[in-house]
């Protein structure tokens, strides 16, 4: 599949999966630490878990976790030992650990690859009401916050099934994005403590402080263009 921009208008027109939501509500404290995790490992794409329930026809993100970046060497079953442990730990702690679907970080709207949709179809597969949060570090940074949720729709769904046929090779070049990917409203909730908490800061001057000057945001960005540099002239 060849790579398509995000668009920030919602795919109104593509067919909703009957089974899946029609809307994420996204835990303020899980969207901090998704941003988080993307911005610190600039360039690098990243991924992580997504937590949570779903009820009728909306999908209750109230967690998250990140993967650890798998190098060429890494073994598959670290990953998965990796997951089974942070569930673990976080069910012990009393957090919800039910899978609700996965993010990933993108680089100026363009994230529609094999590899993504591959993973979302195993997730639905698996989880039909999973879905595919996406973030994206570099045009949040230019004044938006560049966030959505995207499913498989159900027909593509049914026709990613059958792959390897030849009509799936004939068909998925006139294929467009409202064909593959449905997308989901995506609203953030927080708890009246933390409303309570925003708004007590809100109305107090103890937070007018130039903490600006102690933004290191371009330290793991630097850092890791230094690491491609070493590499490419041990190459040389």
């Amino acid at each position: 599949f060849a790579r398509l921009k995000m668009s920030d208008e919602s795919a109104s027109g593509a067919p909703r999966s009957a089974s899946g939501p029609s809307q994420i509500h996204l835990d303020g404290l899980a969207m901090l630490k998704i941003i988080k995790h993307c911005k610190e490992n600039l360039p690098t794409l990243v991924t992580g878990q997504l937590l949570g329930i779903d009820f009728e026809d909306r999908l209750e993100v109230s967690n998250c976790f990140p993967f650890p970046v798998q190098k060429e060497d890494s073994d598959a079953d670290t990953g998965s030992e990796y997951q089974l442990e942070m569930l673990r730990c976080l069910r012990e702690v009393n957090v919800d650990t039910n899978t609700v679907g996965w993010y990933q970080s993108t680089y100026l709207g363009s994230f529609v690859t094999d590899a993504l949709i591959d993973t979302q179809f195993n997730y639905q597969e698996s989880i039909p009401q999973s879905v595919c949060i996406l973030y994206d570090p570099l045009r949040t940074a230019q004044g938006q916050l560049a966030l959505r949720a995207v499913r498989l729709t159900a027909s593509f769904m049914e026709l990613y099934r059958n792959r390897e046929s030849n009509s799936f090779n004939q068909l998925k070049r006139q294929l467009k994005f409202d064909d593959i990917f449905e997308s989901l409203s995506v609203s953030v909730k927080n708890s009246k403590l933390i409303e309570a908490l925003l708004f007590e800061l809100d109305t107090s001057d103890n937070t007018a402080n130039e903490f600006d000057r102690l933004d290191l945001s371009t330290n793991p960005f630097l850092e890791k263009h230094m690491e491609f540099i070493i590499e490419s002239v041990d190459d040389l």
